[in-house]
Formats: structure tokens, sequence, C-alpha cells
């Protein structure tokens, strides 16, 4: 009987024993458990990845967000060393240190160690709870049971890493190695990493910006015990430990502030805004803005947008030079700021006349007094050169001829080619007027280099983005043969002096009242605009875009690679030509009703009809047909001479290519005639 009695006694036991396990297993099932998620700054990254400006979360702290990998495997296998040996080990309370802890207790009638796990300690700052109180610790002992059991050790970790305290509103391990040492966590010398394991046991203590003794003798401790533990020889501690402790805490990192303030404004739940921006390229532009706005004057400001033309990635952004100063209103991005250009649309005046066969690089044009229906500009110098090229009129940035053309060429037209190429110009009035070609017209940097972009990327738009995702297909401005073009003639004009010389395509302005300065330029692969006035608008006496804005865009170049990339070679299309050489009606430019008379037998375009819309293939000719006139004829497609000479009234033109065509014809007395017809 007695072993009976013995076997239902262990039956019993086990029972019990396995209803308490059961018991115990329900308790920590049911465990409540704290928010895992905190709010984390919101970031805006470079290209690389690289931290350009962070925000604080609501409650001003500095928190920024880090996954375990993102942080040195030394400083990791530090901190387990020191405050968790067992931490990969155990189910979230560690019994033998538990035991250890108890035992000193009682042996010295004080807690000499806490016991406490790396998952304790992160289940007590989840809930910001205390630590000396037996209640509190029972509670985090839970938590850290009931976390063990849904996370998995990389995940306590990181929620450790993201919310141990540094000091003063700096909480996580990543805001600490920025504050401290001016760097991502990555790598960390073993001082640093020292430091870092021992400010969350007594942050505000043991803050080095304010006891950098105490600081020093908890990095000591944390040392010898990494050397005791095999994680570091006695030489790498030695050499630790005669590194300095930060005594200051470093500013963060705030580079394209204005940029990151819209990003934020506009997208305010995103959490990380990784951006198209060029972290070394936009640290070397804002020290050159600062550099020049301070040698210009107190209250002058300055803004520098680069891009890729060909992607229309946006490189580098400063609006100000230096988002903190008040008298020069720094706080405005002057990037996005409403001006006007001056002269710096006349390239685009220039292009269209080439395109719509108006006028040719070598044409010569007058520059002489002229009343447009009560509009009479004057040049910016008074004076009136005569007749000369076109070339040379663009060149010499002249009013009069630019205004001739623009009456030629529409300023409608001319506004509609400007959205085309992505910018939001903004009227003083209401219909636009001849005025637009002199900057009587609203716009934005980012305006300007957008327009310029499309000048340099063959005359196709690439609107310009500082988010991956926001790159989009543009729109055609210029024909290939129209930019090329203007660029060539752009690019022949002396640099500033003492600038460095290179393959480059430029064009200044000022704004009238000298309130604003102008340059913009591109090489092969990107362009650059330059701004520099007053952020109130006051004007600038004496303050020209060529003296003021030209050598910082020269030097803005300079900042980006040894040497420029080469500007393209002419399309095929592009006539090379003299002026004597050129059609007759190209030789000299006149107004368009001077081209278009009343004369009954001027040519008239019979086939096809303006307003057109034509299915084609890519091996079609393209047939036309003219009436009336003299011939030879010389027919245009956008400017581009594609038949000259002929004699007959019909003709088969090579295919234009698809989208919008127009089409020109004149005839042996300089009387033409055109309509504007859409390829399928």
């Amino acid at each position: 009987m007695r072993p009976a009695r013995w076997l239902i006694g262990a039956a019993v036991a086990l029972g019990l024993a396995g209803a308490a396990r059961d018991g115990f297993d329900d308790w920590v099932d049911a465990t409540q458990m704290p928010p895992l998620l905190a709010e984390t700054s919101v970031e805006v990254l470079g290209r690389d990845g690289t931290l350009l400006r962070a925000f604080t979360v609501a409650d001003g702290r500095w928190r920024l967000g880090v996954e375990a990998g993102e942080v040195d495997a030394g400083y990791i296998a530090m901190l387990t060393g020191f405050e968790d040996k067992r931490f990969w080990d155990h189910a979230g309370v560690d019994p033998r240190a538990m035991a250890r802890a108890l035992w000193q207790a009682a042996l010295n009638g004080r807690v000499i160690s806490g016991g406490s796990t790396l998952t304790m300690q992160t289940a007590r700052l989840l809930e910001d709870g205390t630590t000396g109180q037996w209640g509190g610790k029972l509670r985090q002992m839970r938590v850290a049971l009931a976390m063990e059991r849904r996370l998995s050790k990389a995940q306590i970790l990181t929620l450790y890493l993201n919310r141990a305290p540094f000091g003063g509103n700096l909480e996580g391990v990543r805001a600490a190695s920025f504050a401290y040492f001016g760097k991502e966590p990555r790598r960390l010398t073993p001082a640093q990493a020292a430091l870092l394991v021992a400010l969350p046991q007594s942050p505000e203590a043991r803050r080095p910006d304010r006891a950098p003794g105490r600081a020093a003798a908890a990095r000591r401790r944390v040392l010898h015990r990494a050397v005791a533990g095999g994680l570091l020889s006695a030489d790498a501690a030695q050499a630790a430990l005669l590194d300095p402790v930060p005594n200051s805490r470093a500013a963060f990192p705030a580079l394209a502030p204005h940029l990151a303030e819209r990003l934020m404004q506009a997208e305010p739940l995103t959490q990380r805004h990784v951006t198209t921006i060029d972290p070394g390229l936009q640290r070397q532009l804002e020290a050159l803005a600062r550099a020049r706005a301070a040698a210009a004057g107190r209250q002058l400001s300055l803004a520098i947008l680069v891009a890729d033309h060909r992607s229309g990635e946006v490189l580098a952004s400063v609006g100000s030079p230096d988002y903190t100063d008040l008298p020069r209103q720094g706080y405005v991005d002057m990037t996005r700021a409403l001006r006007s250009p001056g002269s710096t649309l006349k390239p685009l005046v220039y292009g269209l006349a080439f395109d719509q066969g108006l006028a040719h690089p070598e044409t010569l044009i007058d520059d002489r007094p002229q009343d447009f229906a009560g509009y009479a500009p004057l040049n910016f110098d008074g004076e009136f050169r005569g007749t000369l090229r076109v070339r040379e009129a663009l060149q010499l940035s002249l009013n009069l001829p630019v205004v001739a053309l623009t009456q030629a060429i529409g300023p409608a037209n001319l506004m509609t080619r400007l959205r085309h190429s992505g910018a939001e110009p903004k009227l003083p009035g209401g219909a636009p007027g001849l005025a637009i070609a002199l900057g009587g017209v609203g716009l934005t940097l980012h305006d300007l280099t957008q327009l310029y972009a499309a000048l340099a990327n063959h005359g196709e738009s690439r609107p310009l983005h500082v988010l991956p995702q926001q790159a989009q297909a543009g729109k055609t401005v210029l024909t290939p043969e129209a930019a090329w073009q203007v660029g060539h003639i752009l690019s022949g004009l002396a640099p500033p002096p003492r600038a460095s010389i290179g393959p480059m395509a430029y064009k200044t302005g000022t704004s009238y009242g000298h309130r604003d300065t102008w340059a913009v330029g591109y090489d092969g692969e990107h362009v650059i605009g330059v701004w520099m006035g007053r952020a109130d608008g006051t004007p600038v006496p004496g303050a020209f875009g060529g003296d003021v804005a030209a050598p910082i865009l020269f030097e803005a170049f300079d900042r980006l690679k040894p040497r420029r990339e080469a500007l393209p070679p002419p399309p095929p299309g592009v006539l090379l030509l003299s002026t004597a050489a050129l059609p007759q009606p190209l030789q000299r430019f006149a107004p368009r009703d001077a081209a278009f008379t009343a004369d009954p037998h001027a040519p008239k375009l019979a086939f096809p009809p303006d307003g057109a819309e034509l299915e084609m293939q890519p091996t079609d000719s393209l047939v036309v047909k003219v009436r009336d006139g003299i011939p030879p004829f010389t027919w245009l497609a956008n400017g581009r001479p594609l038949a000259v000479k002929a004699r007959g009234r019909s003709a088969e033109l090579p295919h234009p290519g698809p989208g919008f065509v127009t089409l020109s014809v004149i005839d042996a007395k300089g009387r033409s005639a055109q309509s504007r017809v859409r390829l399928r």
C-alpha cells in the first residue's frame, strides 16, 4: 500500500505543478501590454541616406528611430555584457541575476545590484515606471515575460535602443550619438560605445555636458567590465580612457532647412523623407552662400538651386544664407519667392522665334526706338545699336529686338511655352503683354531653373523634384534645333572676371529697380540658378546680375566636379549658315504683319489646313500644297527647313515627328503662310 500512496502523492504534486504552470502561463498571457510604438522624430534624408534635418517630437524630445542592425555591433556587445550577460538566453527574467541581487541586498541591507534584465528595463521605459518599489519591479517582470513571448530579441533590443534616456531631451542611442559625437551610431569607437552604455543608468547625473567627470568615471567602469568579459583588450581599453569625454552637445544636422520644413508641412505623417539632395554638395553651397552674402551686405539674401537637367532631380536647394538670420529674413525660402525675372526669359523668346521660322541666329534685326501700340521700351543702358545679328542681340541682352520678336510670336504663346517648362508664372494684371519679355511677370528661382533645364535637355522639360517618387515626364518647350541654337549663343558669353572657363551656357538678369539679380546656366549635365537681393524686395542700387549673381553661378559649378560636362553637338536639322547664305526671308527679320500682307497673290497653305489632325506612320511623307505666291518655295516645320527652292506647288516633306507641328511656306518674295497641325 505504501508504494501506491507514494505514487498518488507524486501524481498530486505533478498535477499541482502543472496547474501552477498553466496558471502562471495564463497570468503572463493576460498581461496588458504598454504601447510599443512611440512617436519618433520626422527625418529628412539625402539621396545616400545621410540625415539632413530632424525635428523633435511633440514633447520636445529628440527621439530618432533606429533598428538594432543599424547600431555598432561593438556597442551592442558592450551593452549586453554590462547590463544583461544572458540577454540572448533568458525568457525576460534572469533567475540567477535576481537571486544574486536578493542575496546581496540581504547581506548588505541595501540594494547592491538591481538584477533587472534589458527586457525588464525596456518594460520600465515603455511604462515610465519606477525602479525601486517591489510592486513596480513585479510589474516589470510580468511585462518582460510577456514581451519575450510576443517579440523577438532583436525587436526588444530595438525598443530599448529607441527609448533609453541619455540626459536632457535625448532619448534613444541614435539621438545621443548625434548630440555627443555628431554622427550616426553605425561606427562607434570603444570610448564612445562605453559612454553610451553608461549614460542610461543615471542620465542626468552623468550628462557629459554638465558632469564630464562623473561621465568619465562611469565610462571607465564599463570599459573595465568589457575587458573582464573578454570584449575588449586591455590595450584598447587603455587607449579609450585617453579619449576626452565630450563636454558639450553638438547641434543636430540642419542642412536644407527650408526644403525640410516644406516637406514636413506637406506630408506631416511621413516619418522619413528620402530626397534627391546630395548632402556634400548641399553643405558646400550653403557655405558658399554664407560667405558671399556676408561679403555683399548685412541685409542681402541669396538662393541657389542645382539640378540634374536630364532627370529633373534637385541636388541642392539653398533658400537663404542662414535660416536663423533675422536681419536677412533668412527664414524666407527665396527659391520659392515670386520675383521679377528681368532679362532671363529672353532665351525662350529667341528659341520660339527660331522654332517658328521668324529668325535664325544669323538673321539681321534692328535695335532702334520703336513704339509698340503705346509701349515704348528702352535698352537698359539707354543706347541703340542699329542693325545687328540676332545672336548678338541675345548676347547683349537688348530690349528692343526681343520685344519685336515677342510681338511676332504672341505673348500668349510665350506664356504657354513657359508653362510647358513646368513654371507657374503669375501675371500682375490680366492678359499677358509685351512686357513679360523684359521681366513683367512673376517667377520663382525654381521656375527659372526649371525653364533652363528644358533648354539644356534638348527642349524637353523635366519637372524638377526632390522626392524620387515625384519624377514625371515633361512637355516640349522647344525643338532640339532651337534649344541647341539658344544654348550655342549663350555659351559664347564671356565668363565673369577671374571665373573658371569651361563649356557652359548662361544668362544673367536684373529686375526693374535693381530689386533682383539673377544668373542661370547649364552644362551637359547640370543646371544651376542663382538669385541675390533683399528678401523684402527693397532695391539694391547698382546691383546687376552680371556683377553680383554670375560669379556665384560659376563658383557653384566649380563645387560640382573638377570639370564641366560638354554641351551637346548640334542636331542634324540645325542650319549652320552665314547671313548671306540663309533663305532670303530669314536674312532680315520682319514683323509678322509685314510677312502676312493683304497682297491677294501672297502664298496660302492649301493643305494641310490650320488645325488639322493627320494620321501618319513614321515612314510616311507629309504631303503639303500651296496656292498663289511665286516659286521657288521654302518649306519649314517648327522653323527647320525641310525643302528649299521647291518649284512645284506640292511637295513631300520628311515626317517631322509626332505631335503639334507649325508648317511654314515662304515664296520668292519673302511672303509666307503658316498652319499648325497635329500628327498622330
